[in-house]
């Protein structure tokens, strides 16, 4: 059986632990390959190397940084399907799911490609008599990222392209159910010529990532995963005096309006549900209906979810593929039955949906729940599969109430013709990223991704200005070349003349 290592110094590092971790194949339900478990000093290992690395990339001028990115963006056209089949054995949504996955990750490189820009300084002249002052941004030195499943390129490119961009060296713990992903790219940023230790791997469980945390040469730590986990990573880090982005889970709500175009939100709806098996921080979970909407959307929702193909995601015919684990699986059907329970009609039920000729896959069918309760199992918590749930509302103001009384507040998104409401909603939904008519608002390169309440732990988002201002800190240089009247001594505070 293959095992995947780990990334140090440039070159993959056998595992000394002896433990291993499985990953599987989610369509067939087959152990394929094993991932090492670092120890403790291997996690030191690959910190050290990075620290050893930046010695010399942190004072590398923009220009050689920029054009190793520039090659590497090259190699990730190149071999972005390469990757995209990558996470569909591993993880199990679709091709053209996996290929959208590299293409956002992508962007975040193209950014980090024109990274030149994002670190120009400030200078003001003569701010008092013959004093001039620059602000600039220089790099922090070591940073981590530890990132989840369910986008195994696409969150570590989030990451560590912008933090060597700005001049940083990484250490990368990627998820150990699906890690080849990671690995590959760490393969080829090494062929594109980013110097040995500048982005390292190691593989691994909590051992590695409390190592992370507690290790004194890391000064930031990014983070994406559930809440629970955000929460402790951000604590821990704070606690060994690391900077820390730590972003959390979601349960994301789709006002519609009684306006809306119902073919149009019944459509994305779906998408948005039970896109990569509802395995999104950003996907739909919740479609809150205002009105007399309800009856007409949740039978348009149903009727195209009984008519999706659920199937293997190397099969081109296949919409929705596996989720990660067996165990997952039943967690997330466990919601439909429960929910039934208390109280919800349950309109599709997909817990008994079978894959022929993979009934050992971890498949599952798409669900679909109305009339849900508040306090159902099934609203109030996050349930990272392709089980949708619709709730009621009389009015706006119930609805922008209802959501924003949940404790999450990663995206949310209205569907409506009126730009009035459009805009009322943007300003007082209680959420980080909000689209209009756009069910995944998940921003583009240039500008930042996070959420708010418990979607977020920090005061940074990932990426964009954000993502520059957390790899970075700000220095300020007040510069005088004194002329002779500037003798003399005057103990008063500095002023400006």
């Amino acid at each position: 059986m293959k095992t995947l290592t780990h990334w140090i110094d440039g070159k993959p590092v056998e595992g000394l632990s002896g433990r291993h971790g499985a990953i599987y194949n989610p369509a067939t339900g087959a152990q394929e390959k094993q991932v090492a478990f670092a120890t403790v000093d291997e996690v030191d290992a690959a910190v050290a190397s990075a620290k050893a690395a930046f010695e010399n990339w942190g004072t590398s001028s923009l220009a050689r940084r920029t054009a190793v990115l520039f090659k590497y963006r090259e190699l990730l056209d190149a071999h972005r399907d390469e990757i995209a089949a990558l996470i569909t054995a591993e993880h199990g949504k679709v091709h053209s799911d996996a290929l959208g996955e590299v293409a956002r990750g992508m962007e975040i490189v193209e950014l980090a490609c024109g990274i030149s820009v994002q670190l120009k300084g400030e200078l003001s002249t003569q701010v008092s008599t013959r004093v001039d002052v620059a602000s600039i941004r220089q790099p922090l030195g070591v940073v981590a990222g530890i990132t989840p499943f369910n986008f195994p390129a696409m969150v570590p490119m989030w990451m560590f392209p912008l933090a060597i961009a700005c001049g940083n060296t990484f250490v990368l713990k990627p998820s150990e159910k699906d890690p080849s992903a990671s690995f590959r790219l760490a393969e080829l940023a090494s062929e594109a010529g980013l110097p040995d230790g500048v982005l390292n791997i190691v593989q691994g469980d909590k051992v590695a990532v409390d190592r992370l945390l507690e290790h004194p040469d890391i000064e930031a730590v990014s983070f994406v995963g559930s809440t629970p986990i955000a929460k402790y990573i951000q604590l821990k880090g704070v606690e060994h005096g690391k900077r820390v982005q730590a972003l959390g889970g979601a349960k994301n709500h789709m006002l519609v309006l009684p306006d809306a175009d119902l073919d149009f939100a019944a459509d994305q709806a779906i998408n948005a549900a039970y896109g990569s098996a509802g395995e999104r921080c950003m996907a739909v979970s919740v479609v809150v209906a205002v009105g007399d909407t309800g009856d007409e959307l949740v039978g348009k929702i149903a009727e195209r979810a009984r008519n999706l193909t659920i199937g293997p995601g190397d099969d081109p015919s296949s919409e929705m593929g596996p989720l990660i684990t067996r165990e997952h699986r039943d967690k997330v059907a466990s919601y439909v039955t429960s929910a039934a329970e208390q109280g919800a009609v349950v309109v599709v039920d997909g817990t008994g949906h079978c894959v022929e000729g993979h009934e050992d896959g971890f498949f599952l069918g798409v669900s679909l729940l109305d009339k849900v309760p508040l306090t159902a199992d099934a609203y109030r918590d996050e349930i990272f599969g392709p089980v949708l749930v619709v709730v009621r509302a009389e009015s706006y103001d119930e609805a922008i109430k209802l959501i924003n009384d949940s404790r999450w507040g990663n995206g949310t998104a209205i569907f409506t013709r009126d730009g009035g409401a459009a805009r009322r909603f943007q300003l007082e939904v209680k959420a980080g990223m909000v689209g209009v008519n756009v069910p995944i608002p998940v921003p583009v390169g240039y500008h930042s991704f996070g959420g708010w309440k418990d979607s977020l732990f920090g005061d940074l988002h990932v990426y964009g200005n954000d993502g520059v201002a957390f790899y970075t800190q700000g220095k300020v240089i007040t510069t005088r070349w004194p002329d002779p009247a500037d003798a003399g001594i005057n103990l008063g505070f500095p002023s400006h003349s």
